[in-house]
C-alpha cells in the first residue's frame, strides 16, 4: 500500500520528461563520435564524456531562457496538409511572409539546426577547442529533436487526443527500456552534407509524416491491451513510479516495427554528419592543436547555472510530463 500511495504521489507531480528524453540524448551523441574520421576523432574521442554528458544542456536551458523552447520543435501541421509548401523552407522568406514572431510561436527547429551548424563552423574556423565541443553537444541535441515524430505536430503529448504522456513514452521509456539491450547503433559513417537545410527539412517531414502513426498505433493497442495491465510501479533512482509496463511497451515497439530505434540511428548518423560537415566547411582544421583547450570560468559557470535552473525552474515552452 505504501508503495502504490507513493507511486500515485509521483504521478501526480510527474517529473518533466525532454525531446527523446536525457539518457536518449545522451546516447545519440556518444555513438555519434564513432561515425567521425581519424582526423575528428582525435578531438571527440577524449572528450565524448562531455560530448554525452552535455547533449542535454539545451533542455536544461528551457527552464532559464524563454526563448529556447520553440528552438526544439515546429508545429508544421499549423501550416495546412504534407508536404506543407505553405511554408518557405529558407529563414527569412519564412519570416517575409508570417512574421518572426509567429514562427517562434509554432516553433524553429530546422532553421535553428542551420544556426548552430554555422556556429559550430565558425569555431572550427577560429581552432577554439572549449567552443568547439560546446556546440558540437549542443548541435546534436537539435538535430536529434528533428527526428522525433511528436516534435513535428501540434499534438505533441497527445493532448488533443487523450493520450496525455505518450511524448514521453515514445522518446524516454522505450529507449530506456530496449537501446542498451536490443539495438543496434553502429552505423557506418559520417558523410559530407552538401544541402544542410534540404537535409534538415527532409527528417523534419518524415517525423511530420509518422506522427500520425505514433499516436493511432498508442490508441489501438490500448484498445485490446489489458487495461490493468496498461501501467506498472517500477523503481527509478531508488522512487517508486507508475510507468508504461514493460510488456506494452515492446508490444508498442513491435507494433512500430522499430521506429524508435530507427529515428535514433538517423539521428546519431545526422549529429556525426552535421558535426563532420562543420568541420570541412572550416577547412579541415587540424584538431590536434587547437586554442581555449581549457572551459573558462564563465563556461563553467555557465554549466552550473544550468543544471541549477533543470533542478529549480519551469520550463519554457512545452513540457512533456512521463505517465
Amino acid at each position: 500500500m505504501k508503495r502504490i500511495i507513493l507511486g500515485l504521489a509521483m504521478l501526480s507531480a510527474a517529473t518533466p520528461c525532454f525531446c527523446w528524453g536525457f539518457f536518449a540524448h545522451k546516447k545519440i551523441n556518444h555513438y555519434a563520435v564513432f561515425l567521425l574520421p581519424p582526423e575528428m576523432l582525435v578531438l571527440f574521442k577524449p572528450n565524448i564524456d562531455f560530448l554525452s554528458d552535455h547533449a542535454t544542456d539545451p533542455d536544461k536551458r528551457r527552464y532559464a531562457v524563454a526563448a529556447e523552447g520553440p528552438r526544439h520543435y515546429i508545429d508544421i501541421d499549423h501550416y495546412g496538409t504534407y508536404p506543407y509548401d505553405s511554408l518557405p523552407r529558407r529563414w527569412q522568406d519564412a519570416v517575409n511572409k508570417y512574421g518572426e514572431d509567429s514562427l517562434a510561436k509554432h516553433g524553429i527547429v530546422p532553421w535553428w539546426v542551420q544556426t548552430m551548424l554555422y556556429r559550430l563552423t565558425e569555431a572550427f574556423k577560429q581552432k577554439d577547442q572549449a567552443r568547439i565541443l560546446k556546440l558540437s553537444a549542443e548541435l546534436g541535441h537539435y538535430m536529434s529533436d528533428l527526428h522525433v515524430p511528436l516534435h513535428a505536430s501540434s499534438n505533441h503529448n497527445g493532448q488533443h487526443t487523450g493520450q496525455h504522456g505518450i511524448h514521453g513514452f515514445w522518446e524516454s521509456r522505450l529507449p530506456e527500456l530496449l537501446a542498451d539491450k536490443e539495438w543496434d547503433f553502429f552505423i557506418g559513417k559520417a558523410v559530407y552534407i552538401s544541402d544542410p537545410l534540404s537535409f534538415a527539412w527532409k527528417r523534419l517531414l518524415e517525423s511530420a509524416a509518422a506522427a500520425d502513426t505514433v499516436l493511432r498505433f498508442e490508441r489501438e493497442l490500448t484498445a485490446r491491451f489489458p487495461a490493468d495491465q496498461k501501467y506498472a510501479y517500477e523503481e527509478r533512482n531508488g522512487v517508486t513510479i507508475r510507468q508504461y509496463s514493460t510488456a506494452f511497451s515492446k508490444a508498442y515497439d513491435s507494433m512500430m516495427k522499430g521506429m524508435v530505434e530507427r529515428r535514433m540511428r538517423q539521428s546519431i548518423f545526422a549529429t556525426a554528419s552535421f558535426w563532420y560537415t562543420a568541420w570541412v566547411n572550416a577547412g579541415q582544421p587540424d584538431l590536434s592543436t587547437l586554442n581555449n583547450q581549457s572551459f573558462s570560468a564563465e563556461d563553467l559557470q555557465e554549466f552550473e547555472w544550468l543544471n541549477n535552473a533543470w533542478k529549480k525552474g519551469t520550463g519554457n515552452g512545452r513540457e512533456h510530463e512521463s505517465p
